[in-house]
């Protein structure tokens, strides 16, 4: 038997949903806020609001948007990634 994995609406933060599969994130429509929304793997979402809270000083985590902090998150769960093997690049540099 599959070990059930949680989802969180990026929309509401409430809603939740379980599926029996491991991936980022699904799309679906949220049964609570009622908008299309990404479903992100609760793991990587609690990881980001730890980050929030406490933001790694070697991301430079403030300056990073929403979409960049989840990418960072999702990465570091969901791979062998560590923070070491993320840079942040000023905008405009090669």
């Amino acid at each position: 038997m599959s070990r059930s994995r949680r989802y969180r609406c990026l929309n509401c933060l409430e809603q939740t949903v379980s599926r029996e599969f491991d991936t980022s994130h699904l799309s679906v429509t949220c049964p609570n806020c009622g908008s299309f929304e990404r479903f992100l793997n609760e793991r990587v979402f609690e990881r980001f609001q730890a980050f929030e809270e406490s933001p790694p000083p070697e991301l430079a985590w403030d300056r990073l948007d929403r979409t960049e902090k989840l990418v960072v998150c999702e990465r570091l769960v969901r791979s062998m990634k560590t923070i070491d093997d993320f840079e942040i690049v000023e905008e405009g540099s090669a």
